[in-house]
């Protein structure tokens, strides 16, 4: 049995060196990119209303996977690019609906180990449970992988799709979903 635990900004940096174990075991970045991968997660514990969520092997002490996310807010580098990039798309009161008052996901992350178990799916819902923004947002590799079909049937939405971060190379989707979920939760 997979236990959740949250935790608080203190206590995610204490586990960051574990967390980006999971984040490299489940995406496979270029090694080169670590450092700063770790230093962005070290960044994120600082912003407004900073969550974060552990999958443990309880009898083990063993984290298998994480989720966290914070308030969006002006200045802050994902959501400044992803504003202008939806306000180009939609138009100034669509971008002000999803992202005037979101939670932004910004890592979800299970080890492949433990991956098909459900346990992203209890981490996205749980925490999303109780949040006071009016949306969730996050954005993932727009291709048909297994996270992107997990957002959908858990009621996220193509805000916009084949988007490319400045200084990237891949595509990616933004995604929204209007907050409380209405997608069943899990339970266990």
């Amino acid at each position: 049995m997979i236990r959740l635990r949250r935790i608080g900004p203190a206590q995610f940096t204490n586990v960051l060196e574990t967390v980006l174990g999971i984040y490299t075991a489940a995406m496979h970045p270029p090694s080169d990119q670590l450092t700063g991968r770790m230093a962005i997660m070290r960044n994120h514990a600082a912003y407004p209303d900073f969550v974060c969520l552990l999958a443990e092997v309880p009898e083990e002490r063993r984290i298998v996977g994480f989720a966290y996310g914070f308030h969006g807010a002006e200045g802050q580098w994902w959501h400044d690019v992803v504003r202008r990039g939806l306000y180009d798309h939609v138009g100034p009161e669509a971008c002000d609906d999803w992202l005037g008052d979101a939670l932004e996901l910004a890592e979800i992350h299970v080890h492949p180990d433990h991956q098909g178990r459900g346990i992203g799916r209890r981490l996205i819902h749980t925490i999303c449970a109780d949040r006071p923004e009016r949306t969730a947002v996050l954005s993932t590799h727009d291709a048909p992988t297994a996270a992107r079909h997990l957002y959908r049937d858990i009621g996220f939405v193509d805000l916009i799709t084949r988007f490319e971060f400045p200084g990237g190379y891949e595509n990616y989707v933004i995604a929204g979903a209007r907050l409380p979920l209405t997608a069943e939760a899990p339970t266990g």
